[in-house]
């Protein structure tokens, strides 16, 4: 009898687990990545010589982009962009005022490789202020 418990414990615990983790893992708070648009209009990413967010498809990802304005800026006060061009239909498009702002985003449902770039005209060396954007299976 105290044997069958045991079984029977051991296998109620086994489902509660195998409902459970998965529920936890999906109720997870979205990964948080921290960018840097800076004055001499690059984007950086602490601990990456080039600048790379990869994501899995469809991941939720909460980014934190602080703007540093360069030499020129838009008329409304924006002094960088945060943009994937392919992605801007999906909310891949912000625009970036000095000081820190938080955008939680969703990766697209195809894997590839996408150019995030300013749209702004920023000062010397906006041409080249790009990053990429991967995201994998």
């Amino acid at each position: 009898m105290l044997r069958t418990n045991r079984v029977l414990l051991a296998v109620v615990f086994a489902l509660v687990l195998g409902i459970l983790a998965p529920l936890a893992i999906a109720g997870a708070p979205p990964r948080l990545i921290t960018v840097i648009a800076d004055k001499d209009n690059r984007f950086k990413i602490a601990g990456q010589k080039l600048p790379v967010i990869t994501l899995k498809v469809n991941e939720v990802v909460h980014l934190r982009i602080t703007a540093v304005k360069s030499t020129e800026w838009d008329k409304d006060g924006t002094v960088h962009t945060f943009t994937v061009n392919a992605l801007k239909d999906q909310g891949w498009d912000l625009r970036l005022k000095e000081g820190t702002q938080d955008f939680t985003l969703v990766a697209p449902a195809e894997p590839g490789s996408y150019v995030v770039e300013c749209t702004v005209k920023c000062g010397e060396g906006h041409d080249d202020m790009k990053m990429r954007l991967v995201v994998i299976p």
